[in-house]
């Protein structure tokens, strides 16, 4: 892998942390959304909607975004500034996955909710569902931490370690197969682009009651597979000395706990969290990690989002040192 490819991955960690997210026109991401539901207002709810939109969505969305990063690349062939082919194409590559990742914006949107659990319980139901997709008008303050919690978690895995894996996996293979370190560039970029077109499609048609969301949902279980454990393991290792008993007990409680809620990944990264904060997380009449502790205080739930910020942190250092050597 290429320096040029950590390269571009700091240019993303820092206009993440001084620019949160892209401007809502100009985002990407924002792009798809309504692209998805402008084609899902004119097709039925069949499964080979769903099949077809899986198939087809997050390729295009990959080719869209990875186009720029390849054609700043190409510049090396020109007689034209050939020198400042990869600079540019790394500089192209870290505002595709910046616009693909998010970390500032959740932990940002956490600490809100919390902060208004306790002041104004109406207004946090109302900002929660910019975190959790659940019916929020009868929580308490103590679910509405709960959910605060799990989303933290579960948001970490899908909104930045996952587009980052994605990128450290697309440059790992692109110098594997020998491309040049322009076009890594943007295969990296074409593959975090990708993961969060699967991503943005389960979050939109993924529900039990779309047959056009089953083939989205099953994609994003694979494709998720690996992000939410590492996740669990970044939130354990961020933890620290919060957790208790060995390492190795802790992860076997979080594997007990990960089987609980019907997704085969989510529980990884919230029952992380729940083990290194000793809570109770629920969603009422769903699920329940961890039913022989208390929901988390305010101020547990703050030691979360704080848990989380340290764990994307360290995702990110571990993916720059992967992309370096």
């Amino acid at each position: 892998m290429t320096l040029a490819a950590a390269g571009a991955l700091a240019l993303a960690a820092a206009l993440d942390r001084t620019l949160s997210e892209p401007p809502a026109p100009l985002h990407p991401v924002a792009w798809l959304g309504r692209g998805v539901a402008a084609l899902d207002d004119r097709l039925p709810d069949s499964r080979a909607v769903g099949v077809a939109l899986a198939a087809v969505a997050p390729v295009a969305f990959a080719v869209l975004l990875a186009a720029p990063v390849f054609v700043a690349g190409a510049l090396r062939s020109t007689a034209a500034v050939p020198a400042a082919a990869v600079p540019i194409a790394a500089a192209a590559a870290g505002l595709v996955l910046f616009a693909c990742s998010s970390h500032r914006m959740l932990l940002s949107v956490a600490r809100d909710v919390i902060d208004l659990a306790d002041r104004d319980l109406e207004a946090a139901r109302r900002e929660l569902r910019a975190l959790a997709g659940r019916d929020a008008a009868s929580l308490s303050a103590e679910h509405v931490r709960s959910a605060v919690v799990e989303s933290a978690a579960e948001n970490l895995a899908d909104g930045l370690i996952a587009p980052l894996l994605g990128f450290v996996g697309g440059a790992a293979l692109a110098g594997v197969v020998g491309l040049s370190p322009a076009d890594g560039l943007a295969v990296a970029a074409g593959a975090a682009a990708w993961i969060k077109g699967v991503n943005t499609l389960d979050s939109m048609l993924g529900y039990r009651d779309r047959r056009a969301g089953r083939a989205p949902a099953r994609l994003d279980d694979a494709v998720m597979w690996l992000p939410a454990r590492a996740t669990a393991l970044l939130i354990l290792a961020a933890g620290g000395g919060r957790t208790a008993g060995a390492p190795v007990a802790s992860l076997g409680r979080v594997r007990s706990a990960a089987r609980v809620p019907d997704s085969p990944n989510s529980g990884w990264p919230m029952g992380s969290l729940a083990a290194v904060l000793g809570v109770r997380l629920t969603k009422p009449e769903t699920y329940t990690l961890f039913s022989e502790a208390p929901l988390p205080t305010a101020a547990e739930a703050r030691a979360g989002v704080r848990v989380v910020s340290r764990a994307g942190w360290l995702g990110i250092g571990v993916a720059g040192v992967s992309l370096a050597l």
